[in-house]
């Protein structure tokens, strides 16, 4: 993803944020050519210590997720295969009417981050049991009500032939926060001013972001 600088991450923590935030990922692979796209929710995993003990960098990163074994998507993964992950985050239209200043162009607000890495399935059984029960538990904390799967854990053994699990082992990371940082900042505060009046959750936070990357707020 090409990200002119002014809209790179000012921290990294915004990307992973955002991942963690909109788990439900664009997965992108390519089978002879033929481009394969589903839409899966995903949580981050961290990798395994060095042997020295020190933690891997954010590069090293691992992400799983799992999917519909029946998707042909999965057959076509294989024994593993370069795929990009797409998170999207909050994003809005913004209107010249906004801007207080002629000559002036529309353009749109938005977040997101690319994911690129190496994809492997994992092992039917415990393993992919292990990944759905990592996504529920997580889900459930950052976006759910915090139920109980115990009870419930007969119904996914059951359902479990059916779902592939996989890994993805994180190369590189593009972040793109086009939050008006090109305009003057009495015209991006107007901006965010109009955005974070409307109704939607989504569009208010987008204009948190960009009160955080004016330094006006914090996480």
């Amino acid at each position: 993803m090409y990200v002119p600088e002014q809209y790179q991450a000012e921290d990294p923590s915004w990307t992973w944020e955002l991942i963690d935030s909109h788990p439900l990922a664009t997965l992108i692979t390519a089978t002879d050519g033929v481009p394969l796209a589903s839409h899966v929710p995903t949580i981050r995993r961290p990798a395994p210590e060095r042997a020295d003990g020190t933690a891997p960098a954010d590069s090293q990163s691992i992400l799983v997720g799992h999917m519909n074994r029946l998707n042909p998507q999965w057959a076509a993964i294989g024994a593993g295969c370069p795929a990009l992950l797409v998170y999207t985050g909050p994003d809005r239209y913004v209107s010249p009417t906004v801007y207080g200043v002629t000559p002036a162009a529309p353009t749109w607000n938005f977040t997101a981050v690319h994911v690129d890495g190496w994809l492997s399935p994992l092992p039917p059984g415990e393993p992919t049991l292990a990944v759905i029960r990592s996504t529920v538990e997580a889900l459930e904390k950052r976006h759910g009500t915090g139920w109980d799967m115990t009870a419930s854990l007969d119904y996914f053994d059951r359902l479990l032939p059916g779902v592939g699990a996989f890994e993805l082992r994180v190369d590189r990371v593009d972040a793109m926060f086009k939050l008006s940082q090109e305009q003057a900042p009495d015209v991006r505060d107007r901006v965010a001013a109009d955005i974070v009046t409307t109704d939607c959750g989504h569009h208010r936070e987008l204009a948190r972001l960009m009160a955080r990357a004016a330094g006006r707020d914090k996480p």
